[in-house]
């Protein structure tokens, strides 16, 4: 689901949540529906913005609609012989493109994807569509393209994307799959791993070994189970004004046993909440895209730009009509009066 919520002015979460489903499948439904949004709040759905919108061989450009598939994408460009199923296929990769470079997830050779798109068009939380290019002169488009890539999906709402074809292709040529840590295939009886018992961080590569002592060291504290451990190479790219990939990283994605119980659940969250501290401790960090367990004194320490992102946000919506999930979550947790527990999945 490639979806926005837009709330008025003085809206409440609750009705927000009882707000009606939008179906977009062009730009004008797409500026339209944010139009609609100054009176009265809204879910966007993007999914049906899904189309490959231009091939541009003399270039080596190619421009999808913000939904469209890696996969759908790998097949369009394979008719010319260029093989790009390495990122219908990696791990940890949304599957839309859009998703995809509003998280500045990394690609198949560990490079953000934010560093092959060379144009956005969005639609602003004004219902302005706006096209920002890496290339143009005005200053004003130039950063509203950094703020977009990476920005979590809360500057604007994606339209289409403009990939460097031959950049894509240099980057599913140099494929470095994940390494898998043998570990138990599967958690205890008892115990369920999934996405809830997930975390992420990053290490520098020569303290990634240290750190997976202090990971075996705080689950067997908790008496949990690993589920899994995965260890992937991040490289560095520097298109997001919100950047987490300032440096090489080895990314350790943590699966954790627990049991379905509340009990559990908090015991999960204060595990996670360790292992960021753990990692941090070792010069490491986590990816901005999962706030959910980060202290405040954690995000300051490793996203001191966090701030000034969420200030810029709300200069061009002001009524910050724009919001998702993780928009509540990060202004929750800089508050002066955060506390911990306060995160919002939805």
């Amino acid at each position: 689901m490639f979806a926005t919520l837009t709330l008025p002015p003085g809206m409440d979460l609750a009705a927000a949540r009882r707000a009606p489903t939008v179906r977009v499948r062009s730009a004008d439904d797409l500026r339209n529906a944010v139009r609609l949004a100054r009176a009265q709040a809204l879910t966007l759905d993007g999914t049906g913005m899904d189309r490959v919108l231009r091939l541009d061989t003399a270039r080596g450009q190619i421009e999808v609609q913000a939904a469209t598939r890696w996969s759908a994408l790998a097949a369009v460009l394979a008719r010319d012989g260029i093989e790009l199923e390495a990122f219908a296929a990696a791990p940890g990769l949304p599957a839309t493109v859009g998703e995809a470079v509003s998280s500045a997830a990394a690609g198949p050779d560990g490079l953000p994807v934010t560093a092959h798109v060379v144009a956005a068009t969005l639609v602003m939380p004004d219902g302005e569509l706006r096209r920002a290019d890496r290339d143009e002169d005005d200053r004003e488009k130039r950063g509203l393209l950094a703020l977009a890539l990476g920005g979590q999906g809360v500057i604007g709402v994606f339209y289409s994307l403009t990939l460097s074809v031959d950049s894509l292709r240099r980057s599913a040529g140099a494929l470095m799959p994940p390494a898998v840590l043998d570990l138990p295939a599967a958690p205890p009886p008892g115990q369920a791993a999934g996405d809830a018992n997930a975390a992420a961080c990053l290490l520098p590569p020569d303290t990634l070994d240290a750190f997976l002592l202090d990971l075996r060291a705080i689950v067997a504290e908790r008496q949990l189970a690993l589920a899994g451990v995965a260890v992937r190479r991040t490289l560095p790219e520097a298109s997001c004004r919100l950047n987490w990939a300032t440096r090489e990283w080895a990314t350790v994605d943590i699966r954790l046993g627990t049991r379905s119980t509340l009990g559990a659940s908090v015991v999960a969250a204060e595990v996670r909440r360790a292992l960021l501290a753990a990692a941090m401790a070792r010069g490491g960090s986590f990816p901005v895209s999962d706030l959910r367990d980060a202290t405040r004194a954690q995000l300051e320490a490793c996203y001191p730009m966090l701030p000034e992102f969420l200030a810029e946000k709300r200069r061009g919506d002001p009524a910050e009509r724009l919001q998702n999930a993780w928009y509540r979550n990060a202004t929750a947790a800089l508050r002066p009066d955060a506390c911990e527990v306060r995160w919002d999945r939805r």
